[in-house]
């Protein structure tokens, strides 16, 4: 523990210089913006912002993206209250009592108190970052080849299963299209060239930068054009630092918003949009108020702000100790990593312990960053919510080709952005979520050496996918998990517990 400090406060330290801090400053800053603007979300700040830092030292790369992160998912508060639109899917929760509180004339004190949660919550996922990641990784290393088949599996149904409620079916098919498109180009083993159709340029894989740009950049630049313009909530701005009698009133609230945010932030492909709903629904159920919920109600947005913050750090956890992504911008953190040359995972407490803790110190400079300038900064960046969204897309369009060019200098990875824009696009028509394709092709890699690792390690057996101790708890799990969605087993379970309360009850 205190090795784990010292590794902390030497990598705050070295952060300490004016060109770093500027660099907090200015990603938060402009994560703030992305958030706020209804269509720029975090995933596509983060993926964008990936290919700008492409040169840079790898720590001063994923302090910006850090800072990125966590400054979009509390900007789009900002939207939320003032146009009851979510800048990013992380902040509906947020809108259900920031608006009301926002026509009443408190528009200030909604953005104070939002941002004030935001700040708790992310210092409460960082310290639950910096205590579980080591115990994780350590207990991580006990993973092998089969367990992280498995794990790759996992990773696309929970994923597929969350961010598609209505129909998790879409949600599956979407993650395993992404593991389909991983499969394309040279194998690591025997360079064997796969699906490529005689394509040369199909023979290196389809790059995953490109295809991320493309289906979270491209396609909201298609998706958008389709959207109404929005009107901004006329109203006056006016304390905006909380008053410290609501930050205690609500403590209690605070505190279990963030640790249930953390907690859901670290199971793989959630997201913050859970946790603030999740949160949301907690402090509703525990409050004295619960039934004017979504009337104005300031428990409810600090719950929403501090679960979806919170969330961010706790995101994180999964991707440093198994380098699987707990949402989708953690996602695209994930393969920044990777671009960078640092390798997540089981191996990171043996190959690079110090930058886990770099990471604890990023989170707490952007969550700094994020308060100062948050309460700073109100009414001039409320002005920026009146720029019409039609005016940015080109912008944003431009990004998007440079960034899949930038990579490695190819015309052909302009294309598959634009390809995997139009396919993003499409997706969303059809209620296909395109998280699981993203978190398909980054898992890709993973099962398919691990899955051709373990069969030959074993000749050719599957039997220790299903005899060893943690692929059979993850093998149940999984399937618990696909069988949850399915009517018969609903029926089934509703049943037995029927049965178990009748027998309880000595019927």
């Amino acid at each position: 523990m205190l090795e784990g400090l010292q590794m902390f406060v030497e990598g705050f330290i070295g952060f300490m210089r004016p060109k770093i801090i500027f660099d907090v400053l200015w990603a938060t800053q402009l994560g703030i913006i992305v958030g706020m603007l209804p269509g720029l979300t975090a995933t596509m700040g983060v993926a964008l912002m990936t290919t700008l830092t492409f040169k840079m030292e790898a720590s001063n790369a994923v302090l910006i993206l850090v800072c990125m992160y966590v400054g979009a998912i509390y900007g789009g508060s900002r939207s939320a209250i003032l146009l009851n639109i979510p800048g990013t899917p992380a902040n509906a929760a947020t809108a259900v009592d920031g608006y009301p509180l926002a026509k009443q004339g408190r528009a200030g004190r909604a953005i104070g108190i939002a941002t004030t949660g935001s700040f708790i919550g992310s210092v409460i996922g960082m310290l639950m970052l910096a205590f579980f990641t080591p115990i994780i990784g350590n207990f991580a290393l006990k993973i092998h080849s089969p367990e992280f088949t498995w794990l790759a599996i996992f990773g696309i149904v929970i994923c597929g299963n969350l961010t598609a409620p209505k129909d998790p079916l879409k949600g599956w098919i979407a993650g395993f299209a992404g593991l389909f498109v991983a499969m394309i180009g040279m194998e690591g083993m025997h360079a064997h060239i796969r699906f490529a159709f005689g394509t040369v340029a199909l023979s290196g894989g389809i790059a995953l930068l490109p295809a991320m740009v493309g289906a979270f950049g491209f396609a909201e630049i298609i998706t958008i054009m389709k959207h109404p313009k929005y009107e901004v909530v006329k109203t006056k701005i006016e304390r905006v630092i909380p008053k410290f009698s609501d930050i205690k009133r609500y403590f209690k609230t605070i505190v279990r918003s963030g640790v249930v945010g953390t907690f859901i932030g670290a199971i793989p492909g959630v997201g913050e949009d859970i946790a603030a709903w999740v949160s949301y629904d907690m402090a509703k159920r525990s409050s004295k108020e619960g039934d004017k919920f979504g009337t104005g109600v300031v428990e409810g947005l600090i719950a929403a702000e501090t679960g979806n913050n919170a969330c961010v750090a706790g995101a994180m956890i999964p991707v440093l100790s198994l380098a699987i992504p707990g949402s989708a911008p953690a996602a695209v953190l994930l393969a920044a990593m990777f671009i960078h040359g640092i390798r997540p995972g089981p191996l990171i407490m043996l190959e690079f312990p110090e930058f886990v803790f770099q990471v604890v110190a990023m989170v707490l400079l952007a969550s700094t960053a994020m308060l100062i300038l948050g309460l700073s900064m109100v009414r001039t960046l409320v002005k920026v919510l009146l720029v019409p969204r039609e005016k940015l897309m080109p912008i944003v369009f431009i990004l998007c080709v440079v960034g899949a060019f930038a990579i490695q200098q190819r015309i052909f990875d302009v294309g598959v952005m634009v390809v995997f824009g139009v396919i993003g696009y499409y997706m969303r028509e059809m209620d296909y979520p395109v998280a699981p394709l993203v978190l398909g092709i980054i898992l890709g890699k993973i099962l398919d050496d691990n899955l051709r690792r373990a069969l030959t390690l074993s000749d050719g057996s599957i039997i220790p996918f299903f005899t060893r101790p943690i692929c059979t708890v993850l093998a149940i799990i999984t399937l618990l998990t696909i069988f949850s969605r399915m009517k018969w087993f609903q029926k089934l379970t509703g049943s037995v517990r029927s049965g178990i309360k009748a027998v309880f009850k000595g019927k």
